[in-house]
């Protein structure tokens, strides 16, 4: 039997087949555009978009009071962003450029711009170790201070010299260096001059908390007392396995009324400290720390001692060494004397060979 046809039927059979053609071409364009937009987004927001050359990471400061061109400016210079309008259109789209946040960054070759974005729009920030010891001066402390944290040494210096701001944490510029321990701290990059100050305070509270309070108390003195000489002990000898019997001394003098003589704070008092030979004519200045003409110890610290030096004099030696005087080997150590007459011996052999190798002042 012969199949019958109708033009129409033929028609209609024809016209269902184009709906399905292009739903077939919707869904390629569909996916084809899915696809441009993944790679689109990858491109700019999830593909590596940091560089930090041979290095696996890199720090960046962005100072108090920067602007997104600011920041800009600090990543472009040191070549640490691969595709710069591709981070500038996350960085707007995440809205930073209108909440810059100062610190010190961290940056890893891998991060992409998502990543990047969002660290320094957090203020997520690594903290820096800030590290100072063997400081004379309040000047000198800021400077060094100044190098590692954004605090700039002017500022720093200022309130070192703000009677009423020492006053509210009980010291003054004489006594400045009692209530800061050298250590290794960490603080925040942005930290300014008065957050660093308030620190060491609190720093210095938990630093005689507990058995230091105690030994205070035992040997019936206070930390100005402590930190003073131990400022002293610092400056007479590097060696720490020394430092409690020249502490022994000192303590020897005062409980017998003696002068201190303390050839370091001679120095202080000169505020010449290349000298390496303290002469007869160095004795006669008129200062409040000259030790070789008052009695007791001197009215502040003169320099900042180091924790090991606190503690030789919180540990001093019992002994009844009354002298003391670097060895002529110049290892570093001394002659320890009970008597005047082999302290004086003592002192002429060191004499001796400081005049073999001509030093003389």
């Amino acid at each position: 039997m012969s199949e019958y046809y109708h033009p129409r039927y033929s028609n209609m059979r024809r016209s269902g087949r184009k709906p399905g053609r292009r739903l077939f071409w919707i869904f390629v364009l569909f996916v084809l555009f899915a696809v441009i937009a993944a790679w689109f987004l990858y491109m700019i927001l999830l593909k590596d978009n940091v560089y930090t050359a041979s290095e696996n990471e890199a720090y960046i400061t962005i100072p108090t009071g920067s602007s997104f061109r600011d920041v800009t400016t600090e990543l472009y210079s040191h070549g640490l962003i691969i595709n710069r309008k591709n981070f500038e259109l996350v960085a707007r789209l995440k809205k930073y450029d209108q909440s810059v946040k100062a610190g010190r960054y961290r940056l890893t070759d891998d991060m992409n711009n998502l990543q990047l974005v969002r660290l320094l729009r957090s203020g997520n920030q690594t903290p820096v170790k800030v590290i100072f010891n063997n400081i004379r001066t309040p000047d000198q402390l800021a400077g060094r201070i100044s190098r590692q944290i954004e605090a700039d040494s002017v500022s720093i210096i200022k309130l070192f010299n703000d009677s009423a701001y020492l006053d509210s944490l009980g010291v003054t510029i004489t006594s400045l260096f009692t209530i800061i321990i050298p250590n290794t701290y960490e603080l925040y990059w942005n930290t300014n001059a008065r957050s660093f100050i308030n620190r060491m305070k609190r720093e210095s509270e938990k630093f005689w908390e507990g058995s230091r309070s105690l030994k205070l108390s035992q040997i019936n003195m206070n930390r100005h007392e402590v930190i003073t000489l131990a400022s002293i002990v610092e400056k007479e000898t590097n060696k720490n396995d020394e430092k409690a019997r020249v502490a022994g001394v000192y303590i020897n003098r005062l409980k017998n009324g003696w002068l201190l003589e303390a050839d370091p704070t001679l120095v202080f008092a000169h505020g010449d400290f290349e000298i390496r030979r303290v002469l007869s004519s160095h004795k006669q200045i008129d200062s409040p720390y000259n030790t070789y003409k008052n009695k007791g110890l001197p009215p502040g610290p003169i320099c900042l001692p180091s924790i090991a030096s606190i503690d030789a004099v919180l540990n001093y030696e019992d002994h009844n060494y009354m002298f003391f005087c670097a060895r002529e080997d110049f290892s570093g150590y001394h002659n320890f004397a009970r008597t005047l007459e082999q302290h004086n011996l003592n002192a002429w052999k060191y004499q001796q060979a400081l005049n073999r190798r001509n030093i003389y002042r």
